[in-house]
């Protein structure tokens, strides 16, 4: 059975952030790490998606907002494990970040006015990470003050990368 794997940015998605609302519909789907109220600690964050990682052999999908996207690479980096496959939301335009193709399936969604990071970045780093873009047009940072809420095409992205490779 797949297990998919929520990975949070930096701060608390709102009730009503299309992460939330899919940890509330799917019950194969698990935060890694819970959102936190913490400040954002790459290695605490990195420790947190291994141990949610290492907690079965059961293949997983990782899903990732914002700062969770840099937490996927990092963690990619220092472990392996059953991940088979990655959904990476707006990641954002910030300093040191893993460059490394990841080793596992991926879609990097980049929006065109994303206050967080340019478009021409998340190309980049669809490109650096082996990943294929998604160009998800004028959303923003793709969260709840951006006006999602649901987010249809994003499961729809999460149902490829679950499908055969």
């Amino acid at each position: 059975m797949t297990r998919f794997l929520l990975v949070p940015g930096r701060g608390v998605p709102f009730a009503n952030h299309w992460s939330r609302q899919w940890a509330r519909a799917h019950r194969h789907y698990r935060w890694a790490p819970e959102p936190p109220g913490a400040p954002y600690l790459v290695e605490d964050r990195v420790a947190a998606l291994q141990a949610a990682v290492a907690a079965s052999q059961d293949p997983a999908i990782l899903i990732a907002h914002s700062a969770g996207c840099l937490t996927v690479a990092w963690w990619a980096r220092q472990f392996t494990g059953p991940v088979t496959a990655a959904l990476l939301v707006t990641p954002p335009q910030t300093g040191d970040v893993p460059r490394e193709p990841l080793p596992f399936r991926s879609i990097v969604v980049v929006s065109r006015d994303d206050p967080h990071g340019t478009f021409a970045h998340g190309q980049q780093l669809a490109r650096d990470w082996g990943g294929e873009l998604f160009d998800a047009g004028p959303v923003g940072h793709l969260d709840s003050s951006s006006g999602f809420g649901p987010w249809p095409d994003g499961e729809k992205l999460v149902a490829r990368l679950a499908g055969p490779g």
